[in-house]
């Protein structure tokens, strides 16, 4: 068995274009490990299938930022003031009964029924986009389709009018990579950062002005009639922008990179369209645009799996390593887009479960069968190596996709 260093570095190219063989390594040696992130965060991560399954849902463990030791807030509060305080109080940052009531208010317009009856509105954008393509590859399937395409579906779900829509700049996504003080990078960060609160305030302004029947014109009047804080108001407005489309579009790539690396598998599901429900769910288990989850803590020293976590120190729960662990799926390396039954994590488990889950596996159905079927031959345009992943700490994904096409139908 391999000795492990302590803490674990994860960080790197090597590590963020195939973090796999080193989860491997963690699951076989125990189920918590000390790790450290490119910050200097040092972190305890969840890496077996039944450890995470059960670290999800230990109400031990608080997401509230409040919650963290000074170790953590040392390094781990890169979002400076006032910003931190203005939109970092959204549900993933919050425990019952706060989280409670605020997911309340955003459950319906995620329902699965309503996302159903959405679909052909989602068709109609997805075919819009393709058809916009060359008319034979290569071209960029991210900046292309698997960006445009979430962010418009979000638009319609959520009540952004176009005049907005169009405006949003995708590179203020970025604000959750983080970007130390002392980073070259942080005056361009901090730039993102302000241009993204003065959109917010400009959703909320034209919202409060023209109230429709949407989930952000509900959102403001909660916030109008003293259920919503200002704060919690912008916060969940920044979470619906930020984790409401990167992760599908990061979802869509990984999943593409995954049906090129496995041309039988592609072929197959171009071939039988009826499988999509269950290749989805196989994808989200193969390679997860949310690898690891957010800051967890526990409010005084507590036993995890047979560890010691100190009061405050930051759980993170690996849903990667967890969604590849032999005891629980079979042959988990391999891809299988029959598989079945198929638990994975990919959204999570418990009181914080994905409330977009319905929504993002419609995007992925929709965006895998459009694209396969009206991009003929399909497949990856440069060397799987000179893919260039993002370096984001809690995503995986990549920045371009140049794929290869016969003629766009």
């Amino acid at each position: 068995m391999t000795t492990l260093p302590d803490p674990v570095p994860l960080m790197g190219c090597p590590y963020k274009s195939n973090p796999y063989p080193l989860y491997e390594q963690m699951r076989e040696a125990g189920p918590v490990h000390r790790v450290l992130f490119p910050s200097g965060v040092h972190a305890w991560l969840v890496t077996g299938y039944d450890a995470a399954h059960s670290a999800l849902g230990d109400d031990r463990l608080g997401k509230n930022h409040d919650r963290g030791n000074d170790r953590w807030r040392a390094r781990a509060s890169i979002m400076p003031e006032p910003q931190h305080s203005r939109l970092q109080v959204h549900l993933l940052h919050q425990d019952p009964p706060e989280h409670t009531r605020m997911r309340r208010l955003v459950t319906d317009a995620f329902a699965p029924r309503r996302i159903e009856s959405l679909r052909p509105r989602f068709q109609e954008l997805a075919d819009a986009l393709v058809a916009a393509l060359p008319q034979t590859g290569p071209a960029d399937l991210v900046s292309g389709f698997a960006a445009p395409f979430p962010f418009q579906v979000l638009a319609e779900v959520i009540g952004l009018p176009k005049k907005l829509a169009d405006r949003f700049d995708r590179d203020w996504g970025k604000v959750v990579q983080p970007v130390g003080p002392t980073d070259p990078g942080r005056p361009a960060y901090e730039a993102r950062l302000h241009g993204l609160q003065s959109y917010i305030a400009d959703i909320v302004a034209h919202k409060r002005e023209h109230e429709d029947d949407d989930l952000l014109s509900r959102l403001v009047v909660a916030r109008d009639r003293g259920e919503l804080s200002q704060e919690e108001l912008d916060s969940m407005i920044f979470q619906l922008l930020v984790a409401g489309q990167e992760p599908v579009t990061n979802q869509i790539t990984t999943a593409l990179i995954a049906l090129f690396r496995h041309p039988d598998q592609l072929a197959r599901l171009r071939d039988t369209p009826d499988l999509l429900p269950r290749a989805v769910e196989e994808l989200l288990r193969h390679d997860s645009a949310f690898e690891l989850t957010t800051w967890r803590f526990f409010d005084r020293d507590s036993d995890l799996h047979g560890t010691t976590i100190p009061a405050g120190d930051s759980v993170i729960v690996s849903l990667c390593a967890a969604n590849r662990d032999p005891r629980r799926f079979p042959a988990p390396d391999t891809l299988d887009l029959g598989r079945s039954p198929n638990p994975h994590l990919a959204f999570g488990h418990g009181v914080h479960f994905c409330p977009g889950a319905a929504l993002a596996r419609a995007e992925l159905q929709i965006a895998l069968g459009t694209l396969l079927a009206r991009l003929p031959g399909l497949h990856l345009a440069v060397a799987d190596e000179d893919l260039a992943w993002i370096p984001a700490v809690l995503g995986r994904g990549t920045h371009h996709l140049p794929a290869g096409y016969d003629r766009r139908r």
